[in-house]
């Protein structure tokens, strides 16, 4: 509308921008995304915002979101896999749970670079039969 640009045919929000009116945002133009949450059992892209309900499941794999599996303070190698020190332990690591101390994960998946039980178990495996192989009897 030519001749809009006047502080009293400006909108109360608009004249608070200086006497600029508003303008539809750019083509290229995004909306801030959350940041972006993966499934740590199967690496898709996490659509539930934050905070994640406690009945929330991935919709690719159906695993629980609101389990320790995907907490950021979920790691191994601490007490309970937990580095959180005031947290109740939890029995199952990948079912949901109520712990107050959840907060999801940020970190990419890592299922491709970590080994999976049966590898592990087949590199062990092949690691006796190694050691106990029969060596060859020298002459």
């Amino acid at each position: 509308m030519p001749g809009r640009n006047r502080p009293a045919d400006l909108a109360p929000f608009e004249a608070s921008l200086g006497g600029h009116p508003l303008t539809a945002p750019e083509s290229g133009a995004q909306a801030p995304c959350m940041p972006g949450y993966q499934c740590q059992s199967c690496g898709a892209p996490v659509t539930v915002g934050e905070p994640i309900p406690r009945d929330s499941e991935c919709e690719s794999c159906r695993h629980d979101l609101r389990c320790c599996k995907n907490c950021r303070h979920y790691d191994t190698r601490y007490n309970n896999s937990c580095r959180e020190t005031e947290a109740d332990p939890v029995e199952d690591k990948e079912r949901r749970n109520f712990c107050e101390y959840f907060a999801f994960n940020p970190a990419p998946f890592g299922g491709a670079q970590g080994k999976t039980a049966q590898t592990r178990a087949a590199d062990a495996r092949a690691k006796l039969d190694a050691l106990f192989k029969k060596k060859p009897e020298s002459q």
